[in-house]
């Protein structure tokens, strides 16, 4: 009788607690950062419900998100007649200027023709235009889709040959497209443009739209949002700025960015640069703006530095060689690292759920030479290996401060490291939406905050407590 060879089987590891988010709430984000947009998942009921939990737990806003209802027969037949009569529905009910569809794994992988659709439906409907991005939630994460969301919106607005006659002289108009910041994030950026004296479209600004006032009657979509009439212009302006050092590197390798689209058609040049986090990033953004806009930075925002500054040497004493764990977007991780490095912390643990291939060479690029060689970068990440990656670390190697948004919290818990909640998503505190990170106003905010979770964490570590620093 012979003896079969034992053939060893691989183990599987599921994710756990996935660092990101599906691709089409990236998309959502964006169409409700547009003037009269209502969002349409092209997919089950489900994943509409699913953005709009996460979108109305972070803004504490009523947010709207129509779906095609995808059944098991809709599975196998296709969904063209669900989206037509969901895109009929909307357009009857909320009359908006706009219509965002976005695709769900679902209809992606039946292999639904949804531009083929909208085309038989003349682009408009009762004078209602449709934007269609493509969001399969298996390539890609949250800010995947919220890019894609931009590209197609700008595509969409300011397609080949088109071109206005009338062009700004004394005014230099810019196009800035952000990425996924906070709505005070967004309300600073206007206020140094105002303070410029420059003209700025931002796409997309759902500053006022998911944090507006209370209502005293029901607005069946709140105002607010970047207006389309000057989605359309954009191709007027004198330069486009992008906020991402991963999605620069990113683009040099091919993707078509909304910069880039505006660029290739009308010979708008692209400038990116990091977010603006910390002195150093923030210094490049104004002093790029400056140059752009052919305006001196003003005066208020050198005292801001300086303050910024003064602050930095007021709280060193606390944050010198501490060691942090980061994670989030990869722009955002890659920001927030450069902020850390320059007061002092060190990011021992750069972390994101992202698949881009630039992430550390990002980071190579932001932290000093004398620092990269103690950090970990990991992407393509989920919670529960991030967490046995901080435990498995040397006691002096370890983090002693978490930073990064709410789904991180049952980890810093587990570890017994403090939190500071930054970004998104943030569903066990209130203000998510209202912190500020961007400018020197932004790097006040944030370092004042570090500082005091750090000293919070040893007063409550002491046995005898104490009340004076």
């Amino acid at each position: 009788m012979s003896l079969r060879k034992h053939k060893e089987t691989p183990s599987y590891t599921a994710t756990q607690n996935a660092c990101k988010m599906c691709t089409p709430l990236g998309a959502t984000l964006v169409f409700q950062g547009i003037e009269g947009c209502v969002p349409l998942l092209h997919g089950s009921q489900g994943c509409s419900t699913y953005m709009r939990r996460y979108l109305i737990s972070h803004f504490k806003e009523p947010v709207d998100i129509a779906s095609s209802n995808f059944t098991e027969e809709t599975a196998v037949f296709g969904g063209g007649a669900n989206l037509k009569l969901a895109i009929e529905n909307v357009a009857r009910q909320y009359a908006p200027s706009m219509i965002g569809i976005a695709t769900t794994c679902l209809s992606e992988t039946i292999g639904d023709d949804v531009q083929l659709i909208l085309n038989s439906m003349d682009n408009t409907i009762q004078g209602t235009a449709l934007v269609h991005v493509s969001t399969p939630s298996y390539t890609g994460t949250h800010v995947d889709g919220f890019h894609g969301a931009v590209a197609a919106v700008v595509d969409r607005f300011n397609p080949v040959g088109k071109r206005i006659v009338y062009r700004p002289k004394k005014m230099k108009k810019i196009n800035l497209f952000p990425g996924m910041l906070s709505n005070e994030d967004l309300r600073h950026l206007k206020d140094i443009f105002e303070e410029f004296h420059t003209p700025v479209t931002i796409l997309p600004d759902y500053s006022e739209r998911l944090e507006g006032p209370s209502w005293q009657e029901y607005q069946a979509i709140q105002k607010g949002g970047t207006p389309i009439s000057a989605i359309e212009k954009m191709n007027v302006a004198v330069n486009s700025m992008e906020f991402g050092a991963v999605l620069a590197l990113t683009a040099e390798m091919g993707l078509e960015t909304a910069g880039d689209i505006l660029h290739k058609r009308f010979g708008i040049p692209c400038t990116r640069l990091p977010i603006p986090i910390g002195v150093k990033a923030t210094d490049h953004f104004l002093d790029t703006l400056s140059r752009i806009s052919g305006r001196p930075v003003p005066e208020r925002y050198r005292k801001e530095k300086w303050r910024l500054v003064d602050a930095y040497v007021d709280g060193n004493k606390y944050v010198s060689k501490k060691r942090a764990l980061i994670y989030g977007e990869e722009d955002f991780v890659v920001a927030m690292a450069g902020f850390l490095a320059e007061v002092g912390i060190i990011p021992v643990l750069c972390a994101s759920g992202g698949k881009s291939k630039t992430f550390k060479q990002a980071l190579e690029q932001t932290l000093p030479d004398t620092l990269i060689d103690q950090v970990i970068i990991q992407n393509d990440m989920d919670f529960t290996c991030m967490e046995e990656t901080a435990a498995a670390m040397p006691d002096d190697q370890k983090p002693e401060l978490i930073i990064g948004n709410s789904k991180g919290y049952a980890m810093a818990r587990r570890l017994n490291i403090p939190l500071v909640r930054v970004g998104f998503p943030i569903h066990d505190r209130v203000g998510g939406a209202r912190i500020l990170h961007v400018g020197y106003k932004g790097a006040l905010q944030l370092f004042d905050t570090i500082v005091n979770t750090i000293l919070t964490a040893k007063q409550t570590e002491s046995k005898i407590g104490y009340s004076y620093m």
